[in-house]
């Protein structure tokens, strides 16, 4: 099937190349020379283009959301060459970078619109609770890699951030319809003018469906969740006022499992000429679950940070920041779950500093640092350095050594189960997890046509989680280290005005050893990562009406528990009837009937082949 696919796609380009009649060209439009210069923020948290980011990013455009055929975050983040991206079932995702991948993967720091959504009582991301408008994605870059001396604790070994668009790009009225044979969607959009700035209001449903054993019987795991929000911009980018929330409702019904929240920010950002900017941002994030049974909670988040970019000085330019965090988190018990105590309140502080240093027109050195408080472990020290050469104006030679930690959360701390067999109990003592990262990576565009980027990288681990044996029972610990290392890599091929490319793999190795003399309960609790996968994706305009998008991707089988290797292939065929209006059909899984991503034999999730039909008005 791989060879039969490969083969085919020259074939398609031609095709492509030659049914292109006019300049509709939504390919040619966003050339190669506009993806290098799309501007990124996650890497140094001010406005740079991407062809000068010494960090490995991928942004996933707005155009690449559009033409993707997907319906959800987690969906979308397949596109990222470097993620690790498997569903587990109809809810639940594992994402990670360079290792260690689960479906709370707690080395991986989650940014939307610079609100994060890493929870800190499990660790990790809550995937089925985080959705959005995803016509009204401006871009999401991802960062595998530390970025702990800019975003803090936890961002170990990546960064996800995700930012809409503003209010004044999302005027007038839009939709989505989706149907499909695994998932419903609808949503709507309304933007206008509001004294003297601009807003929109969204409202967005969804529901899944259950997914399916080897031998067909259902899991009873389908969802539905429910949001809306709105966003409100004053002022101009980098000088202005904006105002956003969110507000949402879902539940997995057979499994007793419901979930809820709301929020609402607001960003201060002020132009201070000379090239010194200020920027700052307060949100309040509550979030509520209830496993039924099992626990709930609810979790208030109270967040202030503040970012000053000082005027540059000589060769210097240089940006500091504090931010203020406090997580009250309040937690129902039962007798096979408690938390102790049962309501907490956590505090976050850090305060960090960074200088960019312009050696040379061509060389630039970046250090910097952060001071980063926990309530668990106190201050963590989380320093970095990058240098970035341009050996020629679109070519650049960057290497990096940081230092990141992982925090402890509370479900390391306070979690106990004291009706297990061998009762577990929450490790009074738990360290941060430490990973000290070495990279080395080239990004060029040799040709008009042809952009790449490589990045080899290196992660010394300690302090790693395990389960260890104590009289009576057992208790969470740090007795595990080791190393991550490999290579990754993607490209984009302009064939023609009508036809592109685009590919990316990841080779990695994890080697993981638990400490002499000690007893590890649970080897397999940190993550199940393959050690290699490969992504191809084809966009075809086939008239100035028509557009055919092919995504190829390979995973190596995972080790414990084993899940096979898959090849599965995607295609979305849709009809541009107007500027404002699409007719779309995708599948997944095309030329595969199903199978798993993630979990046990026994009481995993196959994944079917699925088709989807999407109306796009007015967007």
């Amino acid at each position: 099937m791989i060879r039969t696919t490969l083969a085919a796609l020259p074939l398609l380009t031609c095709a492509a190349s030659a049914a292109a009649s006019t300049h509709l060209a939504s390919l040619a439009d966003l050339s190669l020379e506009q993806l290098s210069n799309v501007v990124v923020t996650s890497v140094s948290r001010r406005d740079e283009p991407l062809s000068r980011a010494a960090a490995s990013i991928y942004v996933i455009t707005a155009e690449e959301i559009r033409r993707s055929g997907r319906a959800s975050l987690p969906e979308l983040l397949r596109l990222a060459p470097n993620l690790d991206v498997a569903r587990a079932d109809a809810n639940q995702y594992a994402i990670s970078a360079r290792g260690f991948n689960n479906t709370l993967a707690n080395k991986l720091l989650v940014l939307i619109d610079g609100r994060t959504v890493y929870t800190p009582l499990f660790s990790g991301t809550f995937w089925e609770a985080q959705d959005a408008m995803l016509e009204d994605i401006e871009r999401i870059e991802v960062i595998s890699g530390p970025g702990a001396t800019l975003w803090g604790a936890n961002a170990v070994n990546g960064v996800i951030n995700i930012i809409t668009k503003s209010a004044a790009e999302t005027q007038g009225v839009g939709a989505v319809l989706q149907a499909g044979t695994q998932r419903n969607d609808a949503a709507a959009r309304y933007g206008g003018e509001i004294a003297g700035g601009h807003f929109r209001l969204y409202g967005k449903t969804v529901r899944r469906d259950n997914t399916a054993l080897a031998n067909g019987s259902p899991i009873l795991d389908r969802g539905e969740q429910v949001q809306g929000g709105f966003r409100a911009d004053w002022g101009r980018a980098g000088h202005g006022f904006t105002l956003q929330g969110d507000a949402y409702e879902g539940e997995v019904r057979e499994q007793a499992r419901d979930y809820s929240g709301m929020n609402l920010l607001g960003r201060l950002t002020r132009d201070l000429g000379e090239g010194a900017e200020v920027k700052a941002q307060a949100y309040f994030d509550r979030t509520l679950r209830n496993h039924f049974g099992l626990f709930k909670e609810e979790l208030d988040t109270l967040d202030f940070e503040l970012q000053h970019g000082l005027a540059p000085a000589g060769a210097h330019r240089m940006l500091w920041g504090l931010g203020l965090r406090q997580h009250d988190d309040r937690v129902v018990n039962s007798p096979l779950i408690v938390f102790q105590p049962a309501s907490l309140k956590l505090e976050r502080h850090h305060l960090f500093l960074q200088d960019e240093i312009a050696l040379s027109p061509e060389l630039a050195f970046t250090v910097g640092g952060k001071l980063d408080y926990n309530s668990y472990t106190g201050n963590e020290f989380l320093p970095s350095a990058r240098i970035g050469w341009r050996p020629a104006q679109s070519q650049l030679l960057w290497a990096a050594l940081s230092r990141a930690a992982r925090a402890p959360s509370r479900v390391v701390r306070d979690l106990f189960f004291p009706l297990n067999p061998v009762p577990l109990l929450g490790g009074p003592g738990f360290r941060s997890e430490v990973a000290k990262v070495a990279e080395l990576g080239w990004r060029a565009q040799p040709t008009r046509v042809l952009s790449y980027s490589l990045t080899a990288f290196y992660a010394d681990y300690d302090h790693i989680r395990t389960v260890a044996p104590v009289p009576g029972g057992s208790v969470v610990a740090n007795d595990r280290f080791g190393t991550v290392h490999g290579v990754e890599g993607w490209g984009t091929w302009r064939v023609s005005r009508s036809a592109r490319l685009s590919a990316g793999f990841v080779m990695q190795e994890v080697e993981l050893r638990d400490r002499a003399g000690t007893v590890n309960l649970a080897p397999a609790s940190e993550g199940n990562d393959p050690p290699y996968w490969w992504k191809l994706r084809a966009a075809f305009d086939l008239t100035d009406k028509h557009e055919l998008d092919v995504f190829l991707r390979h995973y190596a089988a995972r080790p414990a528990p084993e899940v096979p290797a898959y090849t599965a292939v995607d295609a979305r065929l849709a009809w541009r009837a107007a500027k404002d209006l699409e007719l779309s059909l995708a599948v997944q899984n095309l030329f595969e009937r199903r199978h798993p991503e993630w979990g046990a034999a026994a009481s995993r999730a196959e994944l079917e082949r699925a088709a989807f039909v999407k109306l796009r008005v007015g967007l």
